[in-house]
């Protein structure tokens, strides 16, 4: 049962997290890309209504069932390209800090694939994703219920 419902977000707050959201969206970065990388948070922070959402954007995506069944453990696949592993890492790390650096290695990895701007815009996507599935379990939004608008 929710505690919070979305209509009880002042919408101020809501206005400036879609505002992040569409600025991200609208960005070079591929939708698919960061579907991915919002799917694979939402698998590390445990939430159920993220994990439907963006399951349910990537599916009407064209993403296959190969893929999204194996991205909680892609390191282990080879299904994912260069690109993407590198996106997947990079999320990986920055959602689970717990007061460790990201290293060089990390970041210059990053930047086989990506200018300084998409980096940015990467790292606000990450945290983005991170700010809502914690609002999302916080609240008790139930799963199931996310329809694609596009």
């Amino acid at each position: 049962m929710e505690r919070i419902s979305f209509k009880e977000i002042p919408n101020n707050v809501l206005e400036k997290l879609i505002g992040l959201e569409n600025y991200i969206n609208n960005s070079n970065l591929e939708i698919t890309l960061l579907e991915l990388m919002r799917l694979r948070v939402a698998q590390i922070n445990g939430c159920a209504y993220c994990v439907d959402m963006h399951y349910k954007e990537l599916k009407n995506l064209g993403e296959t069932d190969l893929r999204l069944s194996t991205l909680v453990v892609w390191e282990e696949t080879n299904f994912f390209t260069d690109k993407e592993r590198a996106v997947l890492r990079f999320t990986e790390v920055l959602t689970t800090l717990n007061g460790k650096p990201i290293s060089n290695a990390q970041y210059d990895d990053l930047r086989s694939f990506f200018i300084n701007d998409e980096i940015i815009t990467l790292t606000l996507a990450i945290a983005q994703i991170n700010t809502w599935t914690r609002l999302m379990k916080t609240f008790q939004i139930e799963a199931g219920k996310y329809k694609v608008n596009r």
